[in-house]
């Protein structure tokens, strides 16, 4: 039961597994992704009768979002420029020189 959820899973989040995996354009799949979590948020919140549920999912799944964004941004700048996180302002020589 567990593999199977995991697939079902996979089916529909895992871009390189659901239709979205035709969609040639990294960030045209992110923002299609964005899109139907959102609908489905709004979905979900509707269909409770509660427009803070939506407010509340709405601002969770933003701060979601930003912080997995954040963390990717920053691997990959660490990744590719290394050099841009060399000591914050401090020179070889001593504090700020």
């Amino acid at each position: 039961m567990r593999e199977f959820i995991a697939q079902i899973w996979n089916l529909v989040m895992d871009y390189d597994k659901n239709p979205l995996k035709h969609v040639k354009d990294l960030q045209t799949r992110h923002l299609l992704m964005q899109l139907l979590a959102w609908m489905w948020c709004i979905i979900f919140a509707s269909s409770m009768g509660s427009y803070f549920v939506f407010g509340l999912s709405a601002i969770i799944h933003s701060l979601l979002i930003a912080g997995i964004v954040f963390t990717v941004a920053t691997f990959k700048i660490a990744e590719n420029k290394p050099e841009y996180f060399g000591g914050f302002g401090r020179s070889a020589y001593g504090e700020h020189e």
